[in-house]
């Protein structure tokens, strides 16, 4: 089993970004040390909790500070910018940093209208050219276009589109790209996504399909364990879908709303926990090897997130301890 972490960087309440941005850093030479073998970033704004808002940096800071974690970015925001410019960053990372670079990118618009077109910069929306987009992107990056991205490296990053179906997924495979299903955010698509990808795949950017699948995990002690951890996640999950607070509440703060959580509040958290795996090591193993089996793939990414950052910690020690070896 490949292991990675994907780190949407949640601030947990009562910490600053900054506390939040060097704990990531620690997180991440952590997951080195514990031979997970990437780190990637999402890329969020205009939030109160989510510090990842530039994963291109993000990737740069972590892959100075470790010697063989590969870092990536997931996924960067295509359709607001130019392919040009995405390719160009993508470069200069791989140039700093041979074979460890992988680059994500998505066509979610980043937020509402007005946050869309703060980043595209006043652009009428391009979320429907979003193909043309990741063609261009190869091709500055491979040297087909007109202009290839400088600096032109001996070598290029993998690049992966993110996808929640069907659609992205024969998009991916066309193209020749890796493709990375988004299991914690609509986990009913995942079987016929991952067939999709495979079936379409024709050797292009890439020579060889590469899938990989992200889930939230919270592996606690035992089962009762994480159960108690996973209400902060729980009630995160529920206030950022609520456009609330998208700090990490702390554990009393969630024991508190999941006290006097509404009935449809209540159906709601049963729901995301379609989207996440609760438990302690041997649970965690068992519903991650069933979906292993489910999609037919051994190459994960993980999202945690927890208030307390010993925890959170904690929980990648333990889902390591099942399937990695250390360096």
């Amino acid at each position: 089993m490949k292991l990675g972490i994907l780190d949407q960087m949640p601030q947990p309440k009562g910490k600053t970004a900054e506390e939040t941005a060097s704990h990531t850093i620690e997180m991440a030479q952590k997951a080195e040390h514990l031979g997970y073998e990437r780190y990637w970033f999402a890329e969020h704004h205009a939030t109160r909790g989510m510090v990842s808002s530039a994963p291109e940096i993000m990737m740069a800071a972590v892959a100075s500070r470790t010697s063989r974690l590969k870092v990536g970015s997931g996924g960067i925001l295509l359709p607001q910018y130019s392919p040009f410019k995405v390719a160009s960053q993508v470069a200069q990372l791989e140039s700093l940093f041979p074979g460890r670079i992988e680059a994500g990118v998505g066509r979610s618009p980043g937020g509402g209208e007005f946050l869309r077109r703060l980043l595209a910069d006043g652009k009428p929306n391009q979320m429907a050219e979003y193909p043309d987009k990741l063609k261009d992107l190869i091709q500055h990056l491979d040297g087909s276009a007109k202009v290839r991205a400088a600096p032109r490296t001996t070598g290029r990053p993998n690049l992966f589109s993110l996808g929640l179906g069907e659609n992205s997924a024969v998009l991916a495979g066309i193209l020749g790209i890796g493709y990375v299903f988004g299991h914690f955010i609509r986990p009913d698509r995942g079987v016929e996504a991952f067939r999709a990808y495979h079936d379409a795949f024709e050797p292009g950017f890439m020579e060889k399909p590469i899938a990989r699948a992200c889930v939230f995990v919270v592996c606690g002690e035992d089962d009762a364990h994480a159960e108690t951890l996973a209400k902060e996640q729980d009630i995160w999950l529920l206030n950022v879908e609520k456009g609330l607070d998208s700090q990490v509440p702390t554990p009393e703060a969630a024991q508190k709303k999941y006290e006097t959580l509404s009935g449809k509040e209540r159906e709601k958290v049963a729901e995301n926990r379609r989207r996440m795996i609760i438990g302690g090591p041997e649970t965690v193993k068992r519903e991650l090897d069933h979906y292993r089996e489910l999609y037919g793939c051994d190459d994960w990414l993980i999202l945690c997130n927890l208030h307390d950052w010993g925890e959170k910690k904690r929980s990648f020690e333990r889902l390591a301890g099942i399937y990695l070896q250390q360096p």
